[in-house]
């Protein structure tokens, strides 16, 4: 599959390698505006490339690698956390010379997307979340289990094992496979610190601070969070959209990355400046 875009680097404030793709076939006339996409854990940059057509036709887009993750570099033991992620999107924000951007996420992206809007409120003009609660502290995400399971099959048996819970039973077998590649590129090691870490993440108390407006959009049947968890953010969030994808598991970024997608830009648009 053809992923033409160049991949950039600059260096976070604490020495670590970041790497990010830029996509732009905006109208040069009009304004600039800049979109952030985060992904989910064990993701990339390349699993985004889908959106990329929709999206970049109305504005800058960049698909940063969260460090750990795609071709950003491996963070030490005191190079994670919530708050470094959050980092270094603002970092890079700075470094490409965003003073406002809009902002989405998918899963652990998204959780790192609602923390930068809650800590760096006036940089962020929209926040739109894919698939996740406010933290994973309250979701069915079990750390223990899922890392005991890598130990003892790899993360690539653990994919295989449990691939039907993020995608439907007649899911494209070659798909699956390209899937499974892309996730298996991230290390497992960083895996063991990533997934307990996200695991102590509650969000709720603060969600009424996101002032900007604010979409998610759902799984109708996931089973790593209850729909009252997700609920919760368009019971806290003052001006926030909510759309559920009925049938659909939690991957639903990679499931039907061209709905996402779209529902972002009806979004994005509604909300760009004049």
């Amino acid at each position: 599959m053809p992923l033409p875009t160049e991949m950039h680097a600059f260096t976070a404030s604490d020495g670590l390698e970041i790497r990010y793709a830029i996509d732009d076939f905006s109208d040069p006339w009009r304004p600039q505006e800049t979109l952030f996409l985060l992904h989910a854990a064990m993701g990339s940059s390349r699993r985004l490339y889908k959106w990329v057509p929709l999206l970049a036709r109305h504005f800058r887009v960049v698909r940063p690698d969260m460090r750990g993750h795609g071709e950003s570099g491996l963070p030490g033991t005191d190079q994670l956390s919530l708050q470094r992620l959050t980092k270094d999107v603002i970092e890079l924000a700075d470094h490409l010379g965003c003073a406002q951007f809009h902002l989405a996420g998918s899963s652990a992206g998204a959780i790192v997307a609602m923390q930068t809007t809650l800590d760096f409120p006036k940089r962020i003009k929209t926040l739109a979340n894919f698939a996740s609660t406010p933290g994973l502290k309250n979701s069915l995400i079990q750390p223990e289990q899922w890392i005991a399971k890598i130990r003892a099959k790899g993360l690539r048996g653990f994919l295989e094992e449990t691939i039907h819970d993020r995608f439907p039973k007649d899911a494209d077998p070659g798909f699956l496979r390209w899937f499974i590649d892309e996730a298996c590129r991230t290390s497992e090691e960083l895996l063991y610190r990533f997934v307990p870490m996200m695991k102590e993440v509650d969000q709720t108390a603060r969600l009424p601070e996101i002032r900007c407006p604010m979409i998610s959009v759902i799984p109708g049947h996931d089973p790593l969070g209850t729909p009252e968890q997700y609920a919760i953010i368009k019971q806290q969030v003052p001006h926030s959209e909510y759309v559920i994808l009925d049938g659909y598991a939690h991957n639903i970024t990679d499931a039907v990355p061209v709905r996402c997608a779209e529902e972002l830009l009806r979004f994005l648009l509604q909300h760009r400046e004049a």
